[in-house]
């Protein structure tokens, strides 16, 4: 049951990229870069994570308060879920990401109109240097700065040092930040094609205040917010999960 219904996803999972990729790709230079961030991005997330409710059961509870104001958001990876849903919390967003993708099909050309920070791996100081000028810019212009700090997808209990880029553009632009935990793995592995339901539990962090520390200070502050939440969130029982679920929607 858990492959059909993950291949039953799957399925619409890629039409509608298709079809919605196509119809951004025609209809974004319409738009203000707001609407096309709102039309593109939070429409074909809402509409995929909607589909992964109905074919796979997976819910989402969110705990903590979010911020006023844009700031950078640290985000744990680990699965493909977080890239999905962080683009219904933050918006609009301006994401940090490996340079070819936007020469996938459909997703990528679409995605290339919303103005992401796109760098060259094979670069690493220029793409630092990337980093701090556009993501100041999009700071500036109350667009939210989101980044996977650990680089590539960690498997489940896995902890991973994050790379300095994150922390140095908070402290250059004066920007606090926010660290995003949850346990999508339990229930959209990496790497792996069956889901299993329940409800994923996205943790926010308190904001950390940049002003007067290093970058490593930085970094050594949202290492350890998320490796303790981590190991909270990486525990719970799904069978609770689903029962605070249940207990969350009844009247």
């Amino acid at each position: 049951m858990i492959l059909f219904r993950s291949a039953l996803f799957y399925t619409g999972y890629v039409v509608f990229t298709i079809i919605w990729g196509t119809l951004s790709l025609l209809a974004a230079g319409f738009m203000s870069y707001r609407t096309r961030f709102d039309f593109i991005v939070r429409r074909w997330t809402g509409g995929v994570l909607w589909w992964l409710k109905v074919t796979c059961g997976i819910n989402t509870r969110i705990e903590g308060e979010m911020p006023d104001q844009p700031c950078v958001v640290f985000v744990k990876h680990s699965s493909t879920w977080e890239t999905l849903f962080v683009q219904q919390l933050f918006k609009p967003q301006a994401t940090l990401i490996k340079r070819e993708l936007l020469n996938i099909p459909f997703f990528g050309w679409a995605f290339r109109t919303l103005r992401p920070i796109a760098i060259d791996r094979g670069d690493p100081r220029q793409s630092l240097r990337e980093l701090i000028k556009q993501g100041s810019n999009r700071l500036a212009n109350d667009i939210w700065v989101v980044l996977f700090p650990e680089g590539t997808r960690a498997p489940l209990g896995e902890e991973r040092s994050f790379q300095p880029g994150g922390a140095a553009l908070a402290r250059s632009a004066k920007s606090p930040v926010l660290v995003v935990a949850h346990n999508a793995a339990l229930f959209w592995p990496a790497h792996e094609f069956g889901k299993n339901s329940g409800t994923i539990t996205l943790r926010l962090s308190p904001l950390i205040t940049t002003e007067g520390k290093s970058s490593r200070a930085i970094t050594a502050e949202a290492e350890e917010w998320l490796a303790n939440n981590m190991r909270e969130l990486e525990t719970l029982n799904r069978e609770e999960q689903q029962i605070s679920n249940v207990d969350a929607i009844a009247p």
